[in-house]
């Protein structure tokens, strides 16, 4: 079963965290590289600085902001390479994206794990 996980880059990686990608452009304020415990930084799968800029300046609400998002990942190629690279990893461990943001539920991070989900065709556990 393919599993991918979200958790505050800021959250003591535990064991079952699996493979732990960073997902975040900017390395998290005040994290060690060791307290961080990655095993990949995936620039290629952030929101560009322009549209991450926009939407936490407050020019567009986070439905704006998740439908430019998915339109940049969908449009790059980088981002797809990226995407085959955690799927290889998915059927032997489960997948953690690490992401610095306060909000825990409106946040880059959430729509990227669903649209890993839909380039893998899969449907998220619980959805």
């Amino acid at each position: 079963m393919v599993d991918i996980r979200l958790k505050r880059a800021y959250e003591p990686a535990e064991p079952t965290d699996g493979q732990r990608i960073l997902v975040d452009r900017l390395w998290p304020r005040g994290l060690s590289r060791e307290a961080a415990r990655l095993d990949g930084w995936e620039k290629d799968l952030t929101p560009t600085t322009d549209l991450r800029r926009a939407y936490h300046g407050g020019r567009m609400s986070f439905d704006e902001f998740a439908a430019a998002y998915r339109a940049e990942l969908t449009g790059r190629d980088s981002a797809r390479q990226a995407a085959g690279r955690l799927a290889d990893a998915l059927p032997t461990q489960p997948v953690t994206l690490l992401y610095a943001a306060r909000d825990t539920q409106q946040n880059h991070a959430l729509v990227l794990r669903d649209w890993l989900y839909e380039q893998m065709n899969h449907t998220r556990p619980g959805a």
